[in-house]
């Protein structure tokens, strides 16, 4: 894929991803902290988990992109674990059901809108970064991921992973304010 293209694909996708947390912000706090039940996420947990997940890599990318003396590539060659993990993300009828890490689980956390704030600042600063990327390597500049320090993934894949799993969840948030709906 041309590293231009999937740079520009990414970053209408985080475009969109604003414009849908934009739309909650209108949301009543009770339709936004709503559960399905006690274990299921509401809509500012949803949210929270994407902070959290956004407060590591977020710097990261950010640190890895301004020491990287590679220069862009015309063409990004997905990795094999990464393009693995960045498609396990992708929203689908039949989502898969993922244990999270207990340091990015936000369930019963003390949320308000800020948390919705605090996702639309970070997607700014995805957009920010991924314009920052055209001048380095997608391939050859490599993110340590949140899992293990002993793994790393390419930037490119990492930028789809982190959408991906963006999208993942606005979805699951959205299909919590549905449920919500319905009830009221």
């Amino acid at each position: 894929m041309q590293s231009e293209d999937l740079i520009q694909s990414l970053l209408d996708q985080t475009r969109l991803m604003i414009n849908r947390a934009e739309k909650f912000k209108s949301y009543e706090l009770q339709a936004l902290s709503w559960k399905d039940h006690a274990t299921s996420w509401s809509m500012l947990e949803c949210l929270e988990h994407l902070n959290l997940y956004g407060d590591y890599y977020l710097p990261e990318i950010k640190r890895r992109i301004s020491e990287s003396k590679s220069t862009s590539d015309l063409e990004f060659n997905s990795g094999f674990l990464g393009g693995y993990l960045a498609k396990s993300m992708l929203p689908k009828e039949k989502l898969n059901k993922m244990k999270t890490f207990k340091d990015k689980n936000p369930l019963n956390s003390s949320l308000d809108k800020s948390a919705i704030d605090r996702f639309i600042d970070q997607q700014q600063e995805l957009i920010n970064l991924l314009n920052a990327s055209r001048a380095v390597s997608l391939n050859k500049v490599r993110i340590v991921t949140s899992i293990s320090s002993l793994i790393r993934m390419k930037l490119g894949d990492t930028f789809q992973f982190l959408i991906n799993h963006n999208l993942r969840h606005l979805e699951q948030a959205e299909r919590a304010h549905a449920a919500y709906t319905r009830l009221a």
